[in-house]
């Protein structure tokens, strides 16, 4: 299941999980962030019981994109045990996406 984080909830959702977690930074305005939606929300299907895939809306939440960093969109950031363990900035293939999953799993 894909989750929507803010601001508010990206403490509990993401950095205190006990799986790994893929945050997608995007925007609605964001062309690249649109093709990289559907290859999330497949993700988020087969990764379900594994890891936690969600999405973050960079306008509406722009104190976790100051945060971390995130001057490019779309930028998907893996967590592990609340630690940034990886970063992809740019639009790029499921397969690239899963690999990186993979090997926190």
């Amino acid at each position: 299941m894909l989750i929507e984080v803010t601001d508010a909830n990206f403490e509990e959702l993401v950095l205190n999980s006990d799986k790994p977690v893929l945050v997608d930074f995007w925007a609605e305005w964001c062309g690249p962030c649109r093709m990289v939606t559907p290859i999330v929300k497949e993700l988020a299907e087969e990764y379900g019981e594994k890891a936690v895939i969600t999405k973050m809306d960079v306008d509406s939440n722009p104190g976790t994109s100051v945060k971390f960093g995130i001057r490019n969109i779309p930028t998907i950031l893996f967590f592990k045990n609340g630690e940034v363990v990886d970063k992809q900035v740019g639009a790029v293939p499921k397969t690239i996406l899963a690999s990186k999953l993979d090997a926190l799993l």
